[in-house]
């Protein structure tokens, strides 16, 4: 029974988590995504993008950032399920960062 509350909390948190229902996730190998986190049973990330940093066009010395979809890379996987040691920390995405704010207007 105990086991099942458990199971329960955890799965309702994890639906619950974030205003945006988006995660950053930090790796180990210094990529950076963005997308759907799950961390129970395991750690898996759906609706993925890879975070990118690019120079601008115009002005050299000024970066920008793209958002580059996990399902348009050759190997375009439904879901990406990460090995928990090569995290090195992920949280939610605020409704009013600029990520948040590119990712609903791609979807609009």
């Amino acid at each position: 029974m105990v086991v099942l509350v458990v199971a329960g909390v955890a799965f309702w948190v994890n639906k619950t988590k974030g205003e945006t229902g988006y995660s950053v996730v930090y790796m180990t190998t210094g990529e950076v995504y963005v997308g759907k986190l799950s961390t129970f049973p395991d750690f898996e990330l759906t609706d993925a993008y890879l975070y990118q940093i690019i120079k601008d066009a115009t002005e050299e010395a000024k970066t920008n950032f793209q958002l580059q979809p996990i399902k348009d890379v050759l190997w375009a996987p439904k879901s990406m399920h990460l090995i928990k040691d090569n995290v090195v920390f992920y949280g939610s995405l605020m409704s009013n960062s600029k990520i948040a704010e590119t990712l609903a207007a791609q979807t609009k």
